[in-house]
């Protein structure tokens, strides 16, 4: 169902408001690019030491999948700020509307 004109006018507006807040732009949470990559790597060696540590010793090799797992997850919070991000740069009438594959194709 399409929005009102006068919806849409309160949309934009508050999406206005919200470009020129500074605190809000304060609070936004960026990731660093190194630390993707540093965690990204980190899963890489750990899943390799974990191989590794199967030829050694079992408490080795469980100590390395620990470690894998909790880099995984440390990284999928990552991620999934970065994709918070990305999203966050559409207009909220995109999201309403779910034009967002078309605000991505002008852009």
């Amino acid at each position: 169902m399409p929005l009102s004109e006068d919806e849409q006018r309160i949309l934009r507006q508050i999406e206005l408001d919200l470009q020129s807040d500074p605190t809000f732009q304060q609070r936004v949470h960026r990731v660093s690019r190194r630390r993707l990559i540093g965690l990204s790597v980190a899963l890489v060696v750990g899943l390799v030491l974990t191989i590794l540590g199967l030829a050694l010793h079992f408490w080795l090799a469980f100590g390395g999948f620990i470690a894998v797992l909790v880099i995984a997850i440390m990284l999928e919070q990552e991620v999934r700020v970065v994709g918070r991000d990305k999203i966050g740069q559409l207009p909220i009438n995109a999201w309403l509307t779910g034009s967002a594959r078309e605000q991505r194709r002008q852009d």
